[in-house]
């Protein structure tokens, strides 16, 4: 089932969220909304608080990703198949040099920034199964961990910009709360009733 998404100015996406039990109610069917409702935004992640519960949760597909002639067969392969649920996820270590990627959000529609993360990250998680597992990704897929890990710490993309980049996207922001965006996937605005 497709949910809307939460968009910026929603208190959930500010609340760092708690980690969650394998017998957390209806989780199956909840990863399963939300890869339904990032796919259905051609989006390559959703972490929970961006469809408005406050738990350790994110999910993420980098195979939109593949398709860039600028990257390596190897790379475009890994990106190809990489799909991953995360829950309770904990970040050990980023490394490496910081690199700049033009970001957008799915909570922010319309609004894209040059964001600057570390190339490497050892990471900390359950599968789906509760498996627990520590791993280390690097590249675009580091990249969407950290974009997604940022929401469950109540971090938003729009935080790791300049001052005077968040001075020109201010409007752009208001009109978001306002619900004066219009992406072509549901949305629930902070100060407007559900579309």
């Amino acid at each position: 089932m497709i949910i809307p998404i939460y968009g910026y100015g929603e208190p959930v996406l500010r609340k760092v969220a708690e980690p969650i039990a394998a017998d957390y109610p209806n989780l199956k069917e909840i990863i399963t909304n939300m890869y339904e409702t990032m796919y259905n935004a051609y989006g390559v992640g959703l972490a929970a608080p961006q469809v408005g519960m406050a738990i350790r949760l994110f999910v993420i597909d980098t195979k939109p990703f593949s398709d860039d002639k600028d990257l390596s067969n190897e790379e475009q392969e890994q990106l190809k198949n990489f799909k991953k649920t995360f829950i309770n996820a904990k970040i050990l270590k980023e490394e490496g040099e910081e690199w700049g990627f033009n970001e957008g959000c799915l909570s922010i529609p319309d609004v894209r920034e040059d964001v600057y993360r570390k190339e490497r990250i050892t990471i900390e998680y359950c599968e789906e199964d509760f498996e627990m597992k520590t791993e280390v990704f690097d590249g675009l897929i580091a990249r969407v961990i950290q974009h997604e890990y940022d929401h469950i710490e109540g971090v938003l993309f729009t935080d790791r910009i300049s001052s005077l980049k968040k001075t020109l996207i201010k409007k752009k922001l208001q009109n978001i709360m306002d619900g004066k965006a219009f992406p072509d996937y549901r949305m629930k605005f902070a100060n407007k009733k559900g579309r």
